[in-house]
């Protein structure tokens, strides 16, 4: 099987090669192409190119007709009629140039042969050559410069000549060849032994040889990087350590370079002797350090090693040095307490010496002395609750393995306090997309007590319980302005504060500012419209805080009538952090109205917000108001202006009184006493002593004791004086006050004879009355009527007493004119008029009925 393979492949070669021969005979088999003087030349040379045919080989039909043309690249550059051809060429270009003859024929062109000439310069002289030995037991490897490039086929051949005649050579023929490996060993051992190596360069036009270099085995020879790096630090020390490495036998000389992790630049130490060991001082602390270490075998021949792979580790941690930067914010949150937020920067990392543990926060109350709080945080804030009175101070340190910082002590006081102290134009301008400058002028008046600026600023979230961080930076008295751009973002509005401290005393002046801000992608949502005194009270949701797109500076609230195509009147309102709601006065009344609100930065409008519709009322209705209110007062003071209209209103007003605040009382309609008592009166007229001692006579039934207690009694009415009576002659004038009456409330005798008397004539009025007659004897002024009981027609007991008849009335009156005039008013309601009776169905009589005489009411 295998010999089938191999005969099959031997096969395949011979056919191949037949073939490629059968092509090259076949191309040339008409004629031939010669060239002069050669198929290589330099560049700018000068080339005869001859085509001839061989003999019967023109155009069949007529070989008087052949021509022959010379291609070069495809394009004619001469043509001639008979069987050959030849043609000079100038300015070929360097490299490789075809030339193709061709015979023309009646109908078509038949190839007769071509050539190629190579263009090309001899070889420029090699340059900087050097030959290293990597190690000691390396081989000798020889660089060089070949020089511009010669477009032809060149060898480069090397040869190192070494004591007693010793010749080394090789030959690389690699158009780019520009080292070489001669394969040998040369031992620094003896100094004093030189070497001579030369390059030389060949190609068909020419060769050169470059300078010959002479070395010694010290000269080349480059000892091995060091290797198996180690390091250690003795006692756990962070800022020393001890390396260790591998070398060559021979080396006599080491530098040592280094650096931490985030640094760019190398600390370089040079050692002679080390040995294998060096020690390092001056290290940072917990740093993350880069170590490479390089050798060299002479002080002054040969050149160093290659860099010895790196060894990357952390020193140890040390107790932290410096002290943290604090800063406050005091708050009133209660009329005697107030919150304390402290924020403090991490330690750098030369500061710290180590990973941060925790801070320790001590709290102290300055005028005891006492320590209040001692407090542990791993955050780099504390917040607590503190009482107003009294000085405070707070100290706060870093901790970590090793040890704390020094405490840093801050006295809490009222950071903008002084007035005085407040810097004054204060702004702040865009520096980029993350920057910002912030500038200021010093206090006016106390520029030189200022000792120290702090510039603070965190982002603006209005609405929102949780504060963002705080930052600020420090900056000296004679500096106005600073670059801010920690945690600054972009479209993002934030509250900048600069304060001047001068001791515990400082002022503070405030700002909003943004690095680049747009139009707010959205406006503020009405949420309510209330009427409050006839104004309207605007009321909206704050726009998201990412919705801001930089500080908003103010906002527009815009107002038209629904179904109006005029312009919208609005009214800008500046931007307030605690601000969602804003009165107008611009509205009319009974007209609705449709509004809407927007937000305006820098850089333009929002969108506007939702829209509301809105009608004002309370504006007319409140004219209204005032107006009928001003008329009935108008009115009211013409009437009480008047002395008869005020009496009447009086009158009126006590009437009414009387009706809702009288009791009701008992019908004495049919009363024995009422029956009997004008009788006995005209026939004993019994003295009003005796008339009082029946009253209460032990002989009489155990009376029903009922109290009757009014609160105010009624004032008597002047009835207006009838035409027909004559002046002076109306009847007794009424009480003008109202005067309180109390059954415990004895009178004296003469006053009660007299009330008594007059109730006597009263009864007697009402007893010789009937609804529809008249007095039957005019000149008497009292008719006792033989009736069983009183009329219990409305008004019974008068009001007016002016309208019934006098014991004085003139006999010479006409009888029309004792006619009962009508009663305006009863002290009495209707209802009462009923007779109290009780459950047996019996009316109540005056002779179970007890009476005072100080309840009797005229």
């Amino acid at each position: 099987m295998a010999h089938t393979v191999k005969g099959w492949s031997l096969a395949l070669i011979f056919i191949t090669m037949w073939l490629v021969i059968k092509a090259k005979i076949d191309v040339c088999k008409r004629g031939e192409v010669t060239v002069k003087p050669s198929h290589v030349i330099s560049h700018g040379s000068a080339v005869n190119i001859s085509c001839s045919l061989k003999p019967k080989q023109g155009c069949l039909y007529n070989s008087s007709v052949d021509r022959l043309i010379l291609y070069k690249y495809g394009g004619r550059i001469s043509s001639h009629q008979g069987h050959s051809l030849s043609s000079q060429v100038t300015d070929l270009p360097l490299g490789k140039t075809l030339f193709v003859c061709k015979l023309a024929c009646t109908n078509s062109e038949i190839r007769i042969c071509g050539a190629e000439i190579s263009v090309g310069v001899i070889p420029e002289q090699p340059r900087n050559l050097s030959c290293i030995q990597k190690g000691e037991r390396g081989t000798v490897v020889c660089t060089w410069d070949r020089g511009r490039y010669t477009h032809l086929y060149t060898t480069y051949t090397l040869q190192l000549n070494g004591p007693r005649n010793v010749v080394w050579q090789k030959q690389c023929k690699d158009h780019y060849c520009d080292h070489l490996d001669l394969g040998i060993n040369l031992t620094p051992e003896s100094p004093e032994s030189s070497f001579t190596a030369t390059v030389t360069a060949h190609n068909s036009l020419g060769n050169s040889s470059s300078p010959a270099l002479t070395f010694s085995a010290l000269d080349i020879v480059i000892p091995l990087p060091p290797w198996d790096i180690s390091i250690q630090f003795p006692n756990a020390s962070g800022s020393r350590c001890t390396l260790q490495w591998k070398d060559e036998g021979l080396v006599l000389l080491n530098r040592l370079r280094y650096r931490p992790r985030d640094s760019r630049s190398w600390n370089l130490v040079n050692v002679t002797n080390a040995r294998g060991r060096h020690h390092l001082l001056n290290l940072k602390p917990f740093t993350e350090y880069e170590f490479q270490i390089s050798s060299k075998l002479h002080l002054y021949k040969g050149d160093w090693s290659d860099w010895s792979e790196s060894l990357k580790t952390q020193t140890p941690e040390e107790a932290p040095t410096g002290m943290l930067d604090v800063w406050y914010i005091k708050q009133h949150i209660e009329y005697n307490r107030q919150q304390i937020s402290l924020s403090w920067k991490n330690l750098s990392v030369s500061e710290a010496r180590g990973k941060i543990l925790h801070y320790r926060v001590t709290l102290q109350e300055v005028t005891g002395g006492k320590t209040i709080l001692q407090n542990i945080t791993a955050h780099t804030s504390w917040t607590w609750v503190i009482p107003r009175t009294g000085n405070w101070a707070v100290s706060v340190s870093a901790a970590n393995s090793k040890g704390s910082s020094l405490p840093t002590r801050i006295n809490i006081t009222d950071l903008c306090g002084a007035g005085l102290l407040a810097p004054h134009e204060v702004s702040a301008n865009s520096e980029g997309i993350d920057k910002m400058v912030v500038t200021w002028q010093p206090p006016r008046k106390a520029a030189s007590a200022v000792r120290e600026y702090v510039v603070e600023w965190r982002e603006l979230h209005p609405g929102t319980d949780t504060q963002p961080p705080l930052n600020w930076l420090r900056r000296p008295p004679s500096s106005l302005s600073a670059l801010i751009s920690e945690n600054i973002k972009p479209y993002v509005c934030y509250e900048i504060r600069v304060c001047a401290l001068s001791g515990d005393q400082g002022g503070c002046s405030s700002i909003l500012g943004n690095s680049k801000h747009k139009a707010p992608l959205s406006g503020p949502q009405i949420n309510a419209i209330t009427e409050e005194k006839g104004s309207v009270l605007i009321s909206w949701n704050n726009i998201p805080a990412q919705e801001h797109m930089g500080c908003i500076l103010r906002y527009r609230i815009y107002w038209k009538e629904r179904d109006s195509d005029a312009q919208p009147q609005f009214c800008e309102i500046p931007h307030r952090v605690s601000q969602n709601s804003h009165p107008i006065n611009s509205l009319q009344p009974e007209v609705t109205y449709v509004l809407w609100m927007t937000a305006l930065t820098a850089a333009g409008e929002s969108p506007q917000g939702n829209e509301r519709e809105f009608c004002l009322q309370g504006k007319a209705n409140g004219n209204a108001y005032v107006a009928s209110s001003v008329c009935i007062a108008v009115i009211m003071v013409g009437i009480f202006s008047v002395r008869y209209f005020r009496q009447k209103i009086f009158v009126l007003f006590s009437a009414l009184r009387s009706q809702s605040w009288s009791p009701k009382i008992p019908d004495p309609a049919n009363s024995t006493w009422a029956k009997k008592y004008p009788t006995v009166e005209e026939k004993t007229q019994l003295p009003l002593e005796r008339l009082l001692t029946a009253w209460s006579t032990p002989e009489e039934p155990e009376p029903l004791i009922i109290n009757e207690v009014l609160h105010q009694v009624v004032p008597v009415f002047r009835h207006p004086q009838h035409p027909n009576f004559p002046e002076g002659r109306q009847g007794v004038q009424g009480h003008e006050e109202d005067t309180v009456s109390n059954v415990s409330d004895p009178s004296p005798p003469g006053a009660l004879m007299a009330e008594t008397r007059k109730l006597v004539n009263l009864y007697k009025v009402l007893g010789s009355r009937s609804p529809d007659s008249k007095p039957a004897h005019p000149a008497h002024p009292v008719t006792v009527l033989a009736v069983d009981y009183l009329p219990t027609y409305e008004g019974y007991l008068p009001s007016n007493r002016d309208d019934l008849p006098s014991r004085e009335a003139s006999l010479t009156d006409p009888p029309e004119e004792l006619e009962p005039q009508h009663i305006a008013f009863s002290v009495f309601p209707s209802s009462s008029l009923h007779p109290l009776t009780f459950s047996c169905g019996e009316k109540l009589t005056l002779d179970r009925l007890k009476m005072g005489c100080d309840s009797l009411m005229l």
